[in-house]
């Protein structure tokens, strides 16, 4: 593995070079994104009554965050499952220039950060998502030992798996690649607010901005998820530790 595969993207030499990675899509990948999809319609459009949930968690924001970690959890596992030689060969990747890598992380953040601001600008008002709400609500009322695993770690893994590994690293075998960053972009920004309010450019800009962000990233990096997946867990730690450093009062106003 050599400092050059940085950017090679797949259709380069590198990835011609290893037969498995053909970035076409299988069977796994069929199983990981049709779970994901139908699951987070279900979460979206259909209220979920499972049997004795309520009994044993009273609380209606435990019993949440109970069922988006198992939502999660399954669909990280399968999604891991799907594409672990592509994480192995993307990690490896990425270790070959590990100063440029630790750095590239929180230039990412800078850059969602600064892009989100001007999408808020562009909008003309600061609108906050019942998605973001949720989000806070869960961190201010649950420990960071539980919160980190899902919003930190497993969301974000999942995420980027399907908007960014198979809706352009896969989709663009068929599709023409700046195509599928337009969709990759519009759908992750949608998915964070489909069943819970309805779509507006200042609800959806910081999505589009943060999207846009992590899509530059991945295709730069040679359609390298892993980078994308640790700029994109990086915001939302940092986003976690704000809110638990911000008094509520002021996490409201």
């Amino acid at each position: 593995m050599t400092a050059n595969e940085y950017r090679t993207g797949p259709s380069g030499r590198a990835a011609a070079q290893i037969p498995w990675l053909s970035y076409r899509f299988t069977r796994s990948d069929g199983v990981a994104a049709g779970f994901y999809v139908l699951f987070l319609l279900l979460l979206s459009f259909v209220p979920i009554n499972i049997p004795g949930l309520s009994v044993l968690i009273p609380d209606p924001v435990v019993a949440a965050y109970v069922i988006n970690l198992g939502f999660y959890a399954v669909a990280g596992i399968l999604a891991l499952i799907a594409a672990r030689r592509y994480v192995a060969r993307e990690t490896r990747v990425l270790a070959t220039r590990p100063v440029l890598t630790a750095a590239l992380i929180p230039i990412g953040v800078i850059l969602t950060i600064i892009a989100s601001m001007v999408g808020v600008i562009i909008a003309g008002q600061a609108e906050t998502a019942v998605n973001q709400e949720a989000v806070q609500g869960l961190v201010t009322e649950m420990s960071p030992w539980l919160v980190v695993p899902l919003v930190v770690i497993l969301a974000p893994f999942v995420e980027e798996y399907i908007f960014r590994h198979l809706l352009i690293g896969k989709l663009s075998r068929y599709w023409n690649i700046w195509a599928c960053s337009i969709l990759s972009v519009l759908l992750f920004a949608s998915i964070h607010i489909v069943g819970k309010e309805s779509l507006s450019l200042p609800v959806l800009m910081p999505y589009l901005a943060t999207g846009a962000v992590l899509v530059g990233l991945y295709v730069w990096a040679g359609n390298n998820f892993m980078l994308s997946y640790g700029v994109h867990a990086a915001k939302n730690l940092l986003s976690v530790v704000l809110i638990y450093a911000i008094p509520p009062e002021l996490l409201q106003q």
